[in-house]
């Protein structure tokens, strides 16, 4: 994983988990400076934290990272729907404005034929031709006024859908009011969760010592290497020989360019990304639209087997589909792993794997 400058990201930073850690036994925190006294050497005030100490530290961080990537899906989503919302509300508006000058124009028409009426003396059209003693002007009047009730029924009944779709644009715009409103409470309510979560994670590594942050990190790598060994030696590469099409070469390039940028939550770039932020704009740069996180990525792409992913395909990870990657070929990936980190390049099988999905059509 690359390091880089740290940005929001992250939710279920527990309090509980950071009282758990502080108070392991072993782990060695930052401590004033002692008074001097006239007494020779002292003992150290703490002890370097054990591997086993680090480890269980390294655990509970992957964990509240974990659950702040969750929050962060639900707060992309929550965010995606209240755009989408907030522009079917534009659109209906824009139907309603329209229906009603329908219908006023309507309304006017119906209003000059009954101003119409009144100036023939309010006679009905049948009455006045059976007064007529000419059988052509008779006939011929009958015509018209066959026309004339088909042309009244025909104004009536588009009155009478103009006026329907107008109740029903409003009924429309009244429930996407209403989702957008929960929706929008949704996604502050998951913006306040990984704001509070980041920076309990965040508290919780700055009160390891300097040496201990660099023994973690050597752990954090120790297991994404064992992890993408195990999956190496699975054979599973020897089976994996898609080559890239022209969409996916060009998801690879844009996803190549923005290596060494930070996570950010929430973020989609230029200079900043989340994991599926990345993902959705790699593809954007290809043509492509997908939807905005790795959950909706899961569920609304078309998925394939690891064995047969080539260049391009998106690998989701964890069970609840919280990180998604974007396959580079050779066993590797590119993504934006989470807060502290930046755009990188990693082993395919060093988290997790939930299954590929392509976003070609």
């Amino acid at each position: 994983m690359g390091t880089g400058k740290r940005s929001l990201t992250t939710t279920a930073m527990a309090l509980a988990c950071a009282v758990t850690i502080l108070s392991a036994p072993g782990v060695a925190f930052a401590a004033p400076t002692p008074t001097p006294t006239p007494t020779p050497a002292q003992p150290p005030s703490s002890t370097p934290a054990s591997t086993k100490d680090l480890e269980a530290v390294r655990k509970k961080l992957d964990t509240l990272y974990h659950d702040a990537a969750v929050a962060t899906d639900a707060y992309n989503l929550a965010e995606e729907r209240a755009e989408e919302q907030s522009t079917q509300i534009v659109g209906l508006a824009r139907s309603i404005v329209e229906g009603q000058a329908r219908l006023d124009h309507l309304k006017d028409r119906a209003g000059a034929a009954a101003r119409a009426q009144y100036r023939s003396g309010g006679l009905p059209d049948e009455a006045r031709l059976m007064l007529s003693d000419d059988p052509a002007q008779f006939l011929d009047g009958a015509g018209r006024i066959r026309e004339g009730a088909q042309a009244t029924k025909g104004l009536l009944a588009e009155m009478k859908r103009t006026q329907e779709d107008l109740e029903q644009y409003a009924r429309d715009a009244a429930a996407q009011w209403k989702k957008l409103d929960a929706n929008r409470e949704a996604k502050e309510k998951a913006k306040k969760k990984v704001k509070k979560q980041i920076a309990a994670a965040e508290k919780l590594e700055s009160q390891l010592e300097k040496e201990e942050k660099k023994r973690l990190a050597k752990l954090e790598q120790q297991a994404a290497y064992k992890a993408q060994s195990a999956w190496l030696g699975s054979g599973v590469l020897d089976e994996i020989s898609g080559k890239a099409s022209a969409q996916g070469k060009k998801a690879v390039e844009y996803a190549t360019k923005q290596i060494g940028k930070p996570y950010e939550w929430g973020a989609e770039g230029p200079n900043t990304f989340d994991c599926s932020g990345l993902t959705s704009k790699a593809w954007a740069a290809a043509g492509q639209g997908i939807p905005r996180t790795s959950q909706e990525q899961w569920k609304q792409l078309d998925r394939i087997a690891v064995e047969a992913m080539r260049p391009g395909d998106l690998i989701i990870y964890n069970s609840d589909a919280s990180h998604v990657a974007l396959y580079i070929g050779d066993g590797a990936i590119i993504h934006a792993p989470r807060p502290g980190r930046t755009v990188t390049i990693a082993g395919a099988g060093s988290m997790p794997i939930l299954g590929v999905v392509r976003p070609e059509q």
